[in-house]
C-alpha cells in the first residue's frame, strides 16, 4: 500500500473522526481501511509499522473519540504574555493509572507501540471484556541521562484510568501492562503542537527552561510529556510539564 504525505494528511484525522464519530452505523470494511492507511502514513514518519490487527482498536477508538474523560487538576497559577499563555502551574490528583513500558530505539517509537499497546487494553483486551473509555492527556516518562539531552531508551506510556475504573481496576491480559497507584504531582506545563520526537521535546525542554528562573524546586533528569491528539492526527496539541520536588 503505498503511503501518503504529511502535507496530504493535513486535515484528514479531522474528517475521518468527523465522519465515524457522526455515523452511527457499523463502520464498513472500506472505512477500516482508509483509517488503518491514515494511521500506517502518520507511523512511518516515527519509523513504527502499524499492523493490520491494529484496525479493530483503531475503529473502536475513532467512533469514541468525542467522549474522551480529561484528567482533572487544579489550576494553580496561569503566566501570560501580550495575551498568550507561556505556561501553566498545576496540581493533578492521586490516582490508579494504566501504564507500560517500552524500550525501542528512537523515542518516538516507544511512545507509538507503547500506545498501541494501550488501545489494544481500552479496546477490550481487559478483565472487564468491554471498551473501557479514555482519559487525556496520554503521559509519557522521561528520563534524561548524563548528558542532560539524551533521553533514557525506556520510556514508560500511562493515562490515567476513567472515573468509572478507579475504585475497581480492570486487568489487562497483555503482562506489559499494568494498574499503578501515583500520589499527587504539581507540574509546569507549557503547550506546543506537532510530532513529540526526542528532537522535538528536547527543544522544549531547553525553551521552558529559558523562560523560567525555577531554582532546584524541579526536576532537571525526569520530564512528563502529555498528549492529547492520537497519533493519527497530523498536528497534535502536546505539553511538556516540568516536575516540582514538593506540592
Amino acid at each position: 500500500m503505498a503511503l501518503i504525505s504529511l502535507e496530504d494528511l493535513e486535515g484528514l484525522d479531522e474528517q475521518l473522526d468527523d465522519e465515524i464519530s457522526d455515523n452511527p452505523e457499523p463502520m464498513d470494511e472500506e472505512d477500516g481501511e482508509r483509517l488503518l492507511s491514515h494511521w500506517q502514513a502518520i507511523a512511518s514518519t516515527h519509523q513504527v509499522s502499524v499492523s493490520a490487527e491494529m484496525t479493530g482498536p483503531i475503529r473502536e477508538m475513532t467512533r469514541n473519540s468525542q467522549q474522551r474523560e480529561p484528567l482533572p487538576f487544579v489550576l494553580m497559577s496561569r503566566h501570560e504574555k501580550m495575551g498568550e499563555v507561556l505556561y501553566e502551574e498545576r496540581l493533578y490528583p492521586a490516582g490508579n493509572w494504566v501504564r507500560v513500558s517500552q524500550r525501542e530505539n528512537l523515542y518516538e517509537q516507544s511512545i507509538s507501540m507503547a500506545f498501541m499497546k494501550l488501545m489494544r487494553f481500552i479496546c477490550k483486551e481487559n478483565s472487564a471484556g468491554r471498551y473501557l473509555g479514555m482519559t487525556v492527556p496520554v503521559v509519557s516518562n522521561i528520563q534524561v541521562i548524563d548528558d542532560s539531552r539524551t533521553f533514557d531508551k525506556d520510556v514508560e506510556t500511562a493515562f490515567f484510568l476513567p472515573a468509572e475504573f478507579q475504585s475497581s481496576p480492570p486487568r489487562s491480559s497483555d503482562p506489559d501492562i499494568s494498574v499503578v497507584h501515583r500520589e499527587p504531582i504539581r507540574v509546569v506545563a507549557r503547550t506546543f503542537f506537532g510530532t513529540t520526537t526526542e528532537e522535538t521535546v528536547s527543544r522544549q525542554i531547553g525553551l521552558l527552561w529559558e523562560l523560567l528562573d525555577l531554582g532546584d524546586h524541579f526536576h532537571r533528569d525526569h520530564y512528563m510529556v502529555a498528549v492529547y491528539d492520537n497519533p493519527g492526527a497530523p498536528r497534535r496539541r502536546n505539553e511538556l510539564w516540568f516536575i516540582r520536588r514538593d506540592l
